[in-house]
């Protein structure tokens, strides 16, 4: 089975049963400050999952497109993977834990005929804060799984979400294949790591939403979120032991063996490249357009990158070849994913020059930092070579904090990229060192972005929904001071702020800046109703809507439209009059990067 089979497999089971496709989202999660990047499917949709109608129905299916770097030490291994795709269902508010079963089940041993006794699930074994979930074991039980295929795990296990501070929760059953290898003990069972279990289909029954004081509340409907690894599939169905060995990186393997032949070059190296490349060209691929850089999302992509240069050239490649490489990711997904064709110049550009800007600083850096591990070692005793193992060496082998930040600082160097090199020497970094090196770094550079790396869902208060519908007029007020060529190019709301970044070519000046707080403040005294129509998105763009980072859209979208200010296509969360936002105010100006600018601005009460 090839990839592109699998998926429109699946895709056309769940649209038989009454479920509409909807488009892969971004990769950047739009108005989500708790994580940089789309990493699951449910992402996109979380407004619809808190009760928010969905324009195409209460049964939605899709192929998420999906980056994930919590596991990026596990790359390299035979399932782990940083870009990956999520093939998933939603019943909004609709069927719920037994069908969903049911249909899971049905489309593993029916479409992808894998032997019900290969099967082995999870399901919620209850804790004081919510029940044990016997009514998925039962639904198990009547489909034909016998009892020592269902296995009961706690909250660490078998409970979703949410990974922020709140958001929406509950109890999953999780789908396990069985590699049929002897158990490792008596408690062997898919929560171990003997091999003998890989998970490939989560379900989860989002129940509950979880409030900032801790605490569970009903939703106001009834979600289940599913999601199946195509990679992982597509390597078990096709009788394979890792993914590098399907048509997803075989390719990629292949060239990399012609590239470095007649050299050692050990195979987690190579399923790195291969892996990374991947990911990098669909980062760069994306039409919200990121570009490598020391914050946020753009420090993610330059840390990949920058990874695959170094190992290329620890394997004494030509590191060169990583647009080449790149260049073949693009041919091989572009009819499935057409933004990487559209968007190859700028892939393979943004590439060059992230290549050329490291590889100028990366021979020295590698100097700098081996001379001083060698001199580390030089300095310890035969006993306490990192080689033992002892607490006493672990303590010793360190790389000191301050040059594991001269190595960021100065040559460019992630501080992962720097643990990694150490590692490979037996040495660990002062960590601890380094963080206040760099938060040193920080106060003096007024550049504040620590805790933005982990994952979770957005928070969709009354107050975020005011930011976001303050986006919409800020846009708007935009394009009535600087000119309608100004285009938005991206957004980030939390609770207290938002950030908006917007095509222009110069800076702003401070009377355009009053012009558009004014025009904003204007819309929100005026006090307008903001209108919600849903419509084909070839009549929404007939009749004005903006388009936003020209995405993909469904059968029908969502157009709001504040009169007289903004008419968008949009997701959620708005607020109802632009009577509640308050005051507007904005705080700061600045570059985003070449050709982009970012405002920063806050809403303000009134009532003093």
């Amino acid at each position: 089975m090839t990839a592109k089979e699998l998926r429109t497999m699946y895709v056309n089971f769940f649209k038989e049963r009454g479920h509409r496709e909807i488009p892969s989202a971004s990769l950047l999660p739009e108005n989500d400050p708790t994580v940089l990047f789309t990493t699951a499917g449910m992402h996109p949709l979380v407004p619809y999952l808190l009760g928010e109608k969905h324009p195409l129905g209460r049964r939605l299916t899709d192929v998420q497109k999906c980056i994930r770097t919590s596991d990026i030490d596990e790359v390299g291994d035979d399932v782990h993977l940083t870009f990956f795709e999520m093939m998933g269902n939603w019943p909004l508010g609709d069927y719920f834990k037994e069908e969903s079963v049911s249909m899971s089940y049905e489309f593993l041993t029916r479409h992808l005929h894998i032997p019900p006794e290969r099967l082995a699930v999870t399901v919620f074994a209850g804790d004081e804060t919510a029940p044990a979930d016997q009514e998925t074991a039962q639904a198990w039980k009547r489909l034909g799984l016998k009892e020592e295929q269902i296995f009961r795990y706690g909250r660490e296990e078998n409970w979703w979400g949410p990974v922020g501070r709140t958001g929406p929760c509950g109890p999953d059953t999780e789908i396990f294949y069985d590699f049929g290898k002897p158990r490792c003990g008596e408690n062997c069972g898919p929560a171990c790591t003997c091999g003998k279990y890989v998970e490939i289909w989560n379900n989860v029954f989002l129940l509950f939403n979880k409030e900032e004081d801790g605490s569970l509340t009903d939703l106001a409907q009834k979600n289940v979120d599913t999601g199946m690894g195509l990679e992982r599939v597509l390597t078990i169905f096709n009788g394979k032991t890792n993914v590098y060995e399907t048509e997803l990186f075989l390719p990629l393997m292949e060239r990399l063996d012609e590239l470095g032949a007649g050299k050692e070059i050990p195979l987690r190296d190579r399923r790195i490249i291969a892996e990374h490349v991947r990911a990098v060209t669909f980062i760069l691929g994306d039409p919200r357009r990121i570009v490598p850089s020391n914050t946020e999302q753009g420090y993610i992509l330059r840390r990949l990158i920058r990874r695959v240069i170094r190992l290329l050239q620890k394997a004494g490649m030509d590191s060169g070849c990583l647009c080449g490489l790149s260049a073949m990711v693009i041919d091989q997904y572009r009819d499935v994913y057409p933004e990487l064709g559209e968007n190859r110049g700028f892939i393979l550009e943004e590439l060059q020059k992230e290549h050329a800007l490291f590889s100028r600083t990366l021979e020295e850096g590698l100097r700098k930092a081996n001379r001083y591990l060698d001199s580390l070692r030089a300095d310890m005793s035969e006993a306490d070579k990192p080689e033992t193992d002892s607490p006493e060496s672990r303590k010793s082998a360190m790389l000191s904090g301050e040059l594991a930040f001269k190595l960021y600082d100065t040559y460019g160097f992630p501080i992962e990229f720097t643990a990694e090199l150490a590692r490979e020497r037996g040495f660990s970094v002062d960590m601890d060192g380094f963080q206040r090196k760099f938060e040193e770094h920080q106060e003096k550079s007024r550049k504040a972005s620590a805790g933005k790396f982990a994952g979770g869902l957005a928070e969709h208060s009354e107050q975020t929904a005011r930011l976001h519908t303050a986006t919409h007029l800020l846009g708007g007020a935009l394009r009535k001071v600087l000119g309608e060529e100004v285009s938005q190019r991206g957004s980030n709301i939390n609770a207290e702020r938002l950030r908006f970044d917007f095509s222009f070519g110069r800076k702003v000046t401070k009377e355009e800046l009053a012009q558009v707080e004014a025009i904003v403040n204007e819309a929100i005294d005026r006090k307008i109703d903001v209108i919600l129509e849903e419509m084909p998105p070839q009549e929404a763009w007939r009749s004005g809507a903006i388009g936003i980072f020209s995405e993909k859209y469904g059968d029908m979208v969502k157009v709001y439209t504040i009169p007289g200010y903004s008419r968008e296509i949009c997701g959620g969360p708005h607020a109802a009059n632009t009577g509640e936002l308050g005051g507007f105010r904005i705080l700061k100006e600045e570059a985003s990067s070449a050709g982009v600018r970012r405002i920063k601005a806050v809403l303000e009460s009134r009532e003093s």
